[in-house]
């Protein structure tokens, strides 16, 4: 069973550091905005985007299970 990511928009700054860690999963583009490029992920991704969401400075990414 894996998760779902969700990104709380009126909270993210852009900073990138979620594309960073899991590229495959999220994506700025050309205006800064956040796209999530694989909003149910697997298990195996699963460590990445918990990362990603750790990593956000403002806290605009959730998982839920």
């Amino acid at each position: 069973m894996g998760i779902r990511v969700e990104v709380e928009r009126d909270r993210c700054e852009g900073y990138g550091f979620c594309e960073q860690s899991a590229p495959e999963v999220f994506r700025l583009d050309d205006e800064g905005e956040l796209e999530i490029l694989q909003a149910e992920l697997p298990d195996d991704q699963c460590d990445r985007a918990e990362a990603a969401v750790r990593l956000c400075p403002v806290a605009a990414l959730r998982l839920k299970r």
